[in-house]
C-alpha cells in the first residue's frame, strides 16, 4: 500500500462536488492537508500546456478529478467544447506529469466511453467494441483517449497512470445547475420548484425507459482513494455498485422521497440518453477491494435533505 503521509498530492477539480470528498478521504487515508493543492480553474487553465506544466511540478501524485462535464442537454449544446477541453485538459496534463517525474497518476473517466449499445453489466473488456451513445460521445471519446494515452506512456516510460470509470455520481453538493446537471440533482431540483409553485405535473425528458446505475459520491471518492494506494496496473477499473433502476423507477422513488404527488408527463419526443447502464464492478473488488457501501435510498434521502437545505 502506497503511504500517502509525505507525498505532494494534487487533486485537479478538488474544489468540485466530487473533489471535495476525494481531499477529505486522502486525509482520513493519512496524506497531509499541508501536502495536497487544489489547483483553482481561475488560476490555472489546464487547457494550456503552461498550466499543467506549473500544476505537475514537483508533485509526487496527481489525481485528476477536473472535467467539463454535464447532462444531456448540454452535450448536444456544447459538443466541441467538451471534447476540446476535456482532451486538452487531461492529455496535456498527463504529458507535464511525465515529464516532471511525477511518481503516479490517478486519470478518473467516464462510463460515457462505453459504446451505445453494450452487454450489461459493462464489462472493462467491452469498452472498445462499439462507438458511445452519440449524445455524449464527443465527451466520451476525448476521456477515453487519456487511457490509450496512460497506457501509451506506461509501455514506453514506464509512467505510473491508472484509470477509472466511475458510474454516475450523486450526493450532497452536486451540480443542480437546470443547464448542465445530471438526471437526480435535475429531478430534484425539478422537483422542489414544482412544490414551491403548486404544479399539478412534472415533466420529464424521454419515456423512462432507461435504467441508470448510481454512486454515492463518498464512496466513489474512497474508491479513488483506495486504488490510489493499492492499484497500479494498466486496465481501466470501473467503480459502481453493480445495480440498476429504471429512469421512471428513480422518478417515482424521488417523487416519493420528497412528497410529490403530481402527475409525471413523459416528453417522449426528448432523448432518452444510453439505453442501459449498469457495470460489472468485479474487477474492483478483485485489485484492490473496492465495494460501495451506501444504500441508495439513504443516499437519495442525504441529497435531497441538502439540497432542501442550500435551495436559493
Amino acid at each position: 500500500m502506497l503511504d500517502l503521509r509525505e507525498k505532494r498530492i494534487v487533486v485537479t477539480g478538488g474544489a468540485g462536488f466530487l473533489g471535495q470528498q476525494v481531499v477529505q478521504q486522502l486525509a482520513e487515508a493519512g496524506a497531509s492537508a499541508a501536502k495536497i493543492t487544489v489547483p483553482r480553474s481561475r488560476d490555472f487553465d489546464l487547457c494550456t500546456l503552461e498550466a499543467c506544466q506549473k500544476v505537475a511540478a514537483n508533485q509526487d501524485i496527481i489525481i485528476h478529478l477536473a472535467a467539463h462535464v454535464g447532462g444531456i442537454g448540454l452535450n448536444r449544446e456544447k459538443p466541441a467544447e467538451l471534447f476540446y477541453d476535456n482532451l486538452m485538459m487531461g492529455t496535456q496534463l498527463i504529458h507535464a506529469a511525465y515529464e516532471a517525474g511525477v511518481e503516479k497518476f490517478v486519470c478518473v473517466g467516464t462510463i460515457c466511453a462505453y459504446p451505445k449499445f453494450t452487454p450489461v453489466p459493462f464489462k472493462e473488456d467491452n469498452l472498445w467494441d462499439g462507438y458511445p451513445e452519440e449524445t455524449n460521445a464527443p465527451y466520451g471519446i476525448a476521456k477515453k483517449a487519456l487511457l490509450v494515452q496512460l497506457q501509451a506512456y506506461r509501455q514506453q516510460y514506464d509512467f505510473n497512470g491508472i484509470y477509472l470509470l466511475p458510474v454516475n455520481l450523486y450526493g450532497p453538493e452536486d451540480n443542480f445547475k437546470p443547464e448542465s446537471s445530471h438526471v437526480i440533482p435535475a429531478l430534484i431540483r425539478k422537483i422542489y420548484e414544482a412544490q414551491q409553485r403548486g404544479d399539478q405535473e412534472l415533466r420529464v425528458w424521454g419515456d423512462g425507459s432507461p435504467t441508470r446505475e448510481f454512486l454515492y459520491s463518498t464512496d466513489a471518492a474512497r474508491g479513488i482513494v483506495m486504488a490510489t494506494q493499492d492499484y497500479n496496473d494498466p486496465d481501466p477499473v470501473n467503480l459502481g455498485t453493480n445495480t440498476e433502476i429504471s429512469i421512471r423507477d428513480l422518478v417515482e422513488l424521488i417523487c416519493e422521497l420528497m412528497n410529490f404527488e403530481g402527475k409525471i408527463v413523459w416528453e417522449t419526443d426528448k432523448p432518452n440518453g444510453q439505453p442501459r447502464r449498469c457495470l460489472d464492478t468485479t474487477r474492483a473488488k478483485e485489485r484492490f477491494n473496492f465495494e460501495a457501501q451506501t444504500d441508495f435510498k439513504t443516499g437519495l434521502k442525504n441529497t435531497i435533505e441538502w439540497y432542501r437545505q442550500n435551495a436559493e
